[in-house]
C-alpha cells in the first residue's frame, strides 16, 4: 500500500467547533486531526470551555504554534507563562489559558485540538 498525498487549507475546514469568545477549526489529514484556535480578547479556558468539558482544568495535552496574539497559561501546579508569536509549546494535561491584551490569539495545534470544546 502507497501513500498518497494530502494537501488541505483551513480556509475550508472539515468542522468548527464555536464557543464564546473562540473557536476551533479542524482539519483531518494524514490519518491526524489538526486544529486551528482563533481566541479573541476576553477569552479564559476556565470561563468558556469548562463547562463544555466539565472538568476544572484543561485535560487535553497539546503541542502548538503559536501565530498571533498572546495567551498566558497557568499550570496546576501554580507556574504562569506567555506564549507569543512563533513560540511552540507543549502543555501536559492540567492548565488554564487566557488572552492577554487586544489582540486575538491564533495557534496550530497538532494534539488535543480533535477534542477541543467537545462536550
Amino acid at each position: 500500500m502507497s501513500a498518497s498525498a494530502e494537501q488541505k487549507s483551513f480556509t475550508r475546514p472539515d468542522e468548527t467547533r464555536s464557543f464564546e469568545h473562540g473557536k476551533v477549526d479542524l482539519l483531518s489529514i494524514g490519518d491526524s486531526e489538526i486544529g486551528r484556535l482563533t481566541l479573541q480578547p476576553g477569552w479564559r479556558w476556565s470561563d468558556h470551555v469548562k463547562p463544555i468539558a466539565g472538568t476544572d482544568l484543561c485535560e487535553a495535552p497539546h503541542f502548538q504554534y503559536h501565530l498571533q496574539g498572546t495567551l498566558r497559561i497557568r499550570m496546576a501546579d501554580g507556574s504562569e507563562f506567555d506564549a507569543v508569536a512563533g513560540d511552540v509549546t507543549a502543555l501536559p494535561q492540567g492548565h488554564d489559558a487566557w488572552v492577554v491584551g487586544d489582540e486575538p490569539v491564533v495557534v496550530v495545534d497538532w494534539w488535543g485540538a480533535s477534542n477541543y470544546a467537545r462536550a
